[in-house]
């Protein structure tokens, strides 16, 4: 590394550190346990886990908690883009030092996703159009109203319908992605010993 990108990387690493230092201090002044909006990120963090623990088709249990990661992950990787440059932030938190509302991204949308997703693998229903209805669902009803209760911010440009369609981008990533995996789990490689 020369000495310039060092010098650099310090000033990156330093201005890094005071803005987690100034979101800890702003979530201790607004965002604590003493406020209501903390304690409705922590219901919509802790209700849906207890919800799939017991509504989970447990026969099917790997291939839907895998469809549930890939919703989980494109959604945290999106909603930090999202974040870092700020086209949304989200006010109150229940982690602060998360680039992104942890609530949604590691429980609400993923166990929404995953429980229709279960629903249309067991009635054999097209996980498509349900995704595409769920995801309107949450980018035209959910989103406006965190955004009327002061849970979400979205700023530069950004509005409901973008948001519908990163849903539908990561909606189609993670079925490709899991039909994918599900072939290769139902057509495993021949060993060559066979």
């Amino acid at each position: 590394m020369t000495k310039e990108q060092g010098k650099r990387l310090d000033e990156v690493l330093d201005v890094q550190e005071k803005a987690v230092s100034m979101w800890m201090d702003y979530w201790k002044d607004f965002s604590y346990i003493d406020t209501g909006p903390f304690w409705v990120i922590i219901a919509a963090l802790v209700l849906p886990l207890i919800l799939i623990y017991f509504k989970i088709d447990r026969t099917k249990i790997f291939q839907i908690g895998f469809y549930g990661f890939n919703i989980h992950t494109w959604f945290a990787y999106s909603d930090s883009i999202a974040m870092r440059t700020g086209y949304v932030y989200y006010p109150f938190q229940a982690i602060p030092v998360m680039p992104v509302n942890f609530a949604l991204d590691a429980s609400l949308v993923p166990v929404t996703f995953m429980l229709v997703y279960q629903w249309c693998i067991n009635n054999n229903k097209s996980v498509f159009l349900y995704g595409v209805i769920t995801s309107a669902g949450f980018s035209f009803f959910l989103k406006p109203v965190m955004g009327a209760w002061d849970l979400i911010k979205l700023d530069n440009g950004m509005n409901y319908f973008y948001l519908f369609l990163n849903y539908i981008a990561i909606l189609i990533m993670a079925i490709i992605i899991t039909k994918f995996f599900t072939y290769l789990k139902h057509h495993p490689k021949k060993s060559k010993t066979e």
